[in-house]
Formats: C-alpha cells, sequence, structure tokens
C-alpha cells in the first residue's frame, strides 16, 4: 500500500477545525469545538496548505522552495497522514 493511500489526493483541513495565529500563544493553533492545538511551526507551515487546492507533492514542492530544502516529503506525509487519523485532514 502505497504511503499516502490513507490521504485525500488534495488534503485540506476539516470543517470542524479553524487554523488561526493566536498571539498569546505567539504560535498557529488548531482551534476545535473541545478545545485547541498549539502547532509548531513546520506543522503550521504544512497545514496552512492544507485547502484543497494542493495535492502533497505540490505541498511538498512549496515547502521545500521556500525554506532550500530537499526530501521532506515523508515528514510532510507524516504529519497528513496523523491529521487524517485525528480527523483534521479530509
Amino acid at each position: 500500500m502505497p504511503v499516502t493511500a490513507l490521504l485525500p489526493e488534495r488534503p485540506r483541513l476539516s470543517r470542524l477545525y479553524r487554523l488561526q495565529h493566536e498571539p498569546v500563544q505567539a504560535a498557529w493553533v488548531l482551534l476545535y469545538p473541545e478545545g485547541m492545538v498549539k502547532l509548531n511551526d513546520s506543522s503550521a507551515e504544512i497545514l496552512r496548505r492544507c485547502n484543497g487546492t494542493l495535492t502533497v507533492d505540490e505541498i511538498t514542492a512549496e515547502l521545500e522552495a521556500l525554506f532550500s530544502v530537499q526530501g521532506i516529503g515523508p515528514q510532510v506525509t507524516s504529519l497528513l497522514q496523523e491529521g487524517a487519523r485525528r480527523g483534521w485532514i479530509v
């Protein structure tokens, strides 16, 4: 089974979650009815691109270009799979 088999072709955040920058936390957070998840910078950058228009490969390529790095595909996929498992990503 391919690594991305559990992910939609163009991942997006579930309507139950809202991503926003929280000045008090000095971080990006994922808000949902029962609480909040404080995100690290890498996770926030990945989730900010989950808008239903970009593929996983396009998200990865955009981040690699933005941060001048290569080979981050496995980390991007891992975070998205965990997000799908938790219901953040649909």
